[in-house]
């Protein structure tokens, strides 16, 4: 059996990828959002860091497997809207550290305070807003799609046959 998305295998890859992408963005959003302690904090990130970087992972193999795989026009978008947001967010995390401390060491320490900024902004933002709501869209967006092709294939064996007009 070939590793297409037609066959059995293919759709098993592409959903548990998906599915475990999203498992893993529920909880990297929850030890996020969730108000804890600094000390609990502190003592979950190294879980959290691995968390983040098999969301990379995962969401690299996402786009890999929807884009070598022969996937419906729309369910491809959304799912590779929502393995480039995964794979995005460490990356505009790593970008932002490197280059908020580059520019601290090419132009002073000073440089954030004299160009009138805290921190530098557009990888933060990408990090924060637009990773989490690109994956948001593209996850719901391919639930809805994984559902509904899961509701019609129900359907249709469940559905009575028709033969030239009468029903069995």
């Amino acid at each position: 059996m070939g590793l297409s998305a037609g066959s059995r295998k293919g759709i098993y890859l592409i959903a548990g990828t998906f599915w475990a992408l999203v498992g893993i963005f529920i909880l990297i959003a929850t030890y996020f959002a969730v108000p804890t302690p600094v000390s609990i904090k502190k003592a979950l990130f190294p879980f959290a860091a691995v968390l983040a970087l098999v969301f990379f992972i995962l969401g690299v193999a996402l786009v890999f497997l929807t884009l070598k795989l022969k996937v419906e026009r729309k369910l491809k978008k959304f799912l590779i809207l929502t393995g480039a947001s995964a794979a995005g967010f460490l990356l505009s995390v790593i970008l932002h550290n490197a280059l908020y401390g580059l520019f601290i060491y090419w132009f002073g320490s000073d440089f954030w305070d004299r160009i009138g900024v805290k921190d530098e902004p557009f990888f933060f933002i990408m990090a924060v807003f637009v990773c989490p709501i690109g994956f948001l869209v593209g996850a719901v967006g391919s639930a809805t799609l994984f559902i509904k092709k899961k509701e019609t294939r129900i359907k249709e064996i469940v559905t009575p046959v028709r033969d030239k007009g009468v029903e069995r």
